[in-house]
């Protein structure tokens, strides 16, 4: 596994996170990529915290889902124990988990040393004059045209597109454009059914 790009957002002046310098992206062999890793200042220097999500847990009354900090639930209102949330070996809280994450220090120092030096490139290139943030560029890589396109080629590929409800249900957009679309070519019959597909 090598990383074959990493690209950098610096941080403007931000005075509601003074700490965080930069996020970033980091992509693998030219086919991998992960986003939304953070530079941050800490007291022995930058260091880089990968991608996380906020942990919740379940009001006890209501049980719908709510951020270990809230104090009261976002749905029914009922107050919340304040001291809930776990505590790692060191006593501090945890908040967050990662959602991707290197599993040995040999990874992590490959990538942060390979983040950290593109930060500092990256410091320098905005310093230059019509410097322009290539961050934000993964969005135009790659735009299909609509969900019809996307389900041709993964039909193509042979992997499908598969709906699991608990994932939402962009699979059956999908697929209800697909049809829509293939309808749209298809020629008119003639007789009993004409125009069901």
């Amino acid at each position: 596994m090598v990383i074959t790009e990493v690209r950098i957002k610096l941080m403007e002046d931000n005075s509601e996170n003074e700490r965080l310098q930069a996020f970033c992206s980091v992509t693998f062999d030219d086919a991998y990529v992960v986003r939304d890793l953070k530079i941050i200042e800490g007291t022995k220097g930058s260091f880089v915290a990968m991608p996380s999500r906020k942990l919740t847990d379940r009001c006890p009354g209501c049980g719908c889902k709510n951020h270990l900090r809230a104090r009261y639930c976002n749905q029914c209102g009922g107050k919340l124990d304040e001291d809930r949330a776990t505590r790692d070996a060191d006593g501090r809280v945890k908040l967050h988990a990662d959602i991707a994450h290197p599993i040995n220090s040999a990874c992590r120092e490959i990538i942060q040393s390979a983040v950290l030096k593109a930060f500092n490139a990256e410091r320098e290139r905005s310093k230059q004059p019509g410097y322009i943030c290539t961050y934000d560029d993964y969005d135009s890589d790659y735009e299909p045209s609509s969900y019809a396109q996307v389900v041709g080629e993964l039909s193509a590929s042979g992997r499908g597109y598969r709906t699991h409800s608990s994932h939402g249900t962009r699979g059956s957009h999908a697929h209800a454009h697909a049809q829509e679309a293939s309808r749209s070519e298809a020629k008119p019959s003639e007789g009993f059914g004409a125009g069901i597909l």
